[in-house]
């Protein structure tokens, strides 16, 4: 059996994992990131990030190679499917804050420009948790300890810090002891059109409501638009075509023919239809986030429903403030990775909210008072909360000679 010493082991190499990764890199840490797939996971077709998430691109400094390929969104709109009535919303506004407005970016690019930032062996892949356990050490200075994980191929790895970055149904996560995610009670399509000659649509995100769905179509660049729905109930089909036909057919047959047009053109390879999951926001608060020289970051620490557009968003932060703790005070992990905790765990905890209350409003009834509720939502609270996409998350101490002497600063752990 195969048994490995690493400084840092991140499990997960999705946005999350690959930010953690290349912030540990600019502040002079070497991390090892497992992923249980054999390449670089691309489900989620695309996704919408805003100035929160380019001030963190600009702190571990891959955004210039993003923001030339996707403009900025400007203008938007939200249609009352049954009255037809429409409203205007900017998204330079609240949205933006000093900043432009939010970008939609391909998840796909968006991994591979964190990836490029790492060296060549800092990914492995077809490496699937099994289990976690800690060893203690005990030396003449100190009482220490290991994060020990065991693949199911047999491979034993030990480290001194832990960061799971797996997603919703995180092992780490479980095992700190944070409670499972729950149903919100919606689920989700989504997928990416295709149009070879030009969509036509602008720079325009379009909306469209109705009892119990919500609905988008979001170009991202002259040819390509990413699109959604989401319902009530638990909808898990798996089959692209029939996840088309079921959204054309019985989801949105009464949808304005702009929103048919584009769902017919999906590219089928990229549609998927998931229940949206949330953590219990109190769970965040006073949950086990870490202990001792294991954390979480990102989707392991706070999956949270799509309402908002912070899921990944609130990833990239997650980095760049883990990295700045952990360069910070790297001789002890414990107090790094608390410190982490305490400065993430309150805003997070409010995103997973706000983002659980937007959808809930927005797909309510039509009785008198949730019609009303929605107008005191979109003329008040929605620019409140708007706000919160302009967050700082600060910038990262850079290693003075980050390249070449990542091995020799990893003893900064010790």
């Amino acid at each position: 059996m195969e048994s490995i010493m690493e400084e840092v082991v991140i499990v997960g190499a999705g946005i999350a994992g690959l930010a953690t990764a290349l912030a540990l890199k600019r502040v002079g840490i070497r991390a090892l990131v497992l992923e249980k797939a054999e390449c670089l996971r691309t489900t989620g077709s695309a996704l919408n990030l805003f100035p929160n998430a380019w001030i963190a691109l600009d702190a571990l400094g891959v955004s210039h190679k993003l923001t030339p390929l996707y403009p900025p969104l400007t203008t938007g709109s939200i249609t009352d499917v049954s009255t037809g009535a429409v409203r205007q919303i900017s998204l330079t506004g609240p949205f933006s804050g000093k900043r432009e407005g939010p970008r939609p970016v391909h998840r796909k690019k968006l991994l591979e420009a964190l990836a490029e930032e790492l060296p060549p062996d800092s990914i492995r892949f077809s490496s699937q948790l099994a289990s976690i356990e800690t060893e203690q050490l005990h030396s003449a200075k100190d009482t220490a300890s290991l994060a020990v994980v065991h693949l199911k191929d047999g491979t034993t790895i030990k480290s001194k810090v832990l960061i799971g970055c797996d997603g919703l149904h995180s092992v780490v996560a479980e095992w700190l002891g944070l409670s499972a995610p729950i149903h919100s009670g919606r689920s989700a399509a989504r997928g990416l059109s295709v149009f070879p000659q030009g969509h036509g649509l602008g720079s325009s995100v379009q909306q469209f409501l109705d009892v119990g769905k919500r609905a988008g179509v979001v170009p991202l660049n002259d040819n390509e638009v990413y699109w959604f729905i989401t319902c009530q109930g638990d909808h898990r089909t798996y089959d692209p075509s029939t996840i088309q036909k079921e959204v054309l057919e019985h989801h949105a047959p009464n949808f304005p023919s702009i929103y048919l047009d584009v769902v017919r053109h999906s590219d089928l390879c990229s549609l998927s239809w998931a229940p949206l999951m949330l953590r219990n926001p109190w769970n965040i608060v006073v949950g086990n986030v870490s202990r001792g020289n294991v954390t979480v970051v990102g989707d392991a620490m706070h999956p949270m429903t799509p309402d908002l557009g912070q899921g990944g968003c609130c990833a990239l932060e997650d980095a760049v403030v883990l990295g700045r703790h952990i360069s910070v005070v790297a001789e002890e992990v414990a107090r790094a990775l608390g410190a982490y905790v305490k400065e993430r765990k309150w805003r997070a905890a409010g995103l997973v909210t706000a983002s659980y209350v937007s959808g809930w409003v927005q797909q309510s009834g039509r009785n008198w008072w949730r019609q009303l509720l929605r107008v005191v939502f979109y003329s008040y609270l929605f620019v409140v909360l708007a706000r919160g996409v302009n967050f700082d998350c600060g910038k990262l101490p850079i290693a003075k000679a980050e390249e070449g002497e990542v091995e020799a600063e990893s003893s900064k752990l010790d």
